[in-house]
């Protein structure tokens, strides 16, 4: 399953690392990620806790610039979030499963 829209109006989300451009090394060289557009992607950490849940830090790919004007621990809502499932075999052969979360971008809350 590819992008299911995510409903977290239940969800708080902390900011735990500042929005940054998302990169990866290729070659022993580090590349800025872009869409198939070409536009930068960047990457946000956010401790997310749900009611009755224990809490977990995860990683979020924003499509787009956040902006300024964020500081650690504040309180954030992410516009139009999404998730996608994946499964692969690795270069070691180990079987490697999670989900990538992604948002258009983040809004600090009051």
């Amino acid at each position: 399953m590819r992008n299911q829209k995510l409903d977290m109006s239940e969800t708080r989300l902390m900011l735990t690392e500042l929005p940054e451009l998302k990169t990866r090394e290729v070659d022993g060289h580090t590349e800025v990620v872009t869409d198939q557009d070409g536009a930068n992607q960047y990457v946000v950490s956010l401790f997310k806790k749900q009611p009755g849940a224990k809490g977990e830090e995860i990683r979020v790919t924003l499509s787009a610039d956040p902006g300024d004007g964020f500081e650690d621990g504040d309180s954030i809502e992410l516009i139009d979030p999404r998730a996608s499932f994946y499964s692969f075999r690795n270069g070691r052969g180990e079987n490697v499963a999670g989900i990538a979360y992604r948002a258009l971008g983040l809004r600090k809350l009051a």
